[in-house]
């Protein structure tokens, strides 16, 4: 099995609570536009930001990525902290990063999509806890 696979399998299982309590946290943001999408970037990120850190998750992401890297058979030169590289927020969710020596860790909560076109909307994307990560090593 991949490196990515262990990753995405440890975190569909051990990962599943804060996958889904992320999920909620994107739904609250939702709620807040007049509609289905935005077409504000700030809409997303400012409010989603602040939903991760009052729910706790932004601290709790550090160690779910230091337990996922764990799972993979690989270790942390230094102990990730809740603010870049390691976690970062973007239009799209969270996105954790780590770097292993076979290179770089991605794993993004699919949390928004971006549809591009005459004006850049913002709507709600995955739902579930397994198909909202996505983990790559780049």
């Amino acid at each position: 099995m991949s490196v990515p696979e262990r990753v995405r399998e440890y975190l569909r299982s051990e990962g599943k609570e804060t996958t889904v309590a992320t999920l909620r946290c994107a739904d609250r943001v939702a709620e807040g536009w007049d509609g289905d999408s935005t077409t504000s970037r700030n809409a997303v990120v400012g409010p989603l930001s602040r939903e991760l850190r009052e729910t706790g998750l932004m601290a709790r992401f550090p160690d779910l990525l230091s337990a996922a890297v764990t799972a993979a058979g690989f270790s942390l030169p230094a102990r990730p902290v809740p603010a870049p590289p390691y976690v970062v927020v973007t239009s799209r969710g969270p996105v954790l990063r780590a770097t292993l020596t076979g290179g770089r860790l991605v794993v993004s909560f699919l949390l928004f999509d971006v549809i591009r076109g005459h004006e850049t909307r913002y709507v709600r994307a995955a739902n579930d806890h397994r198909s909202a990560i996505s983990v790559e090593l780049k």
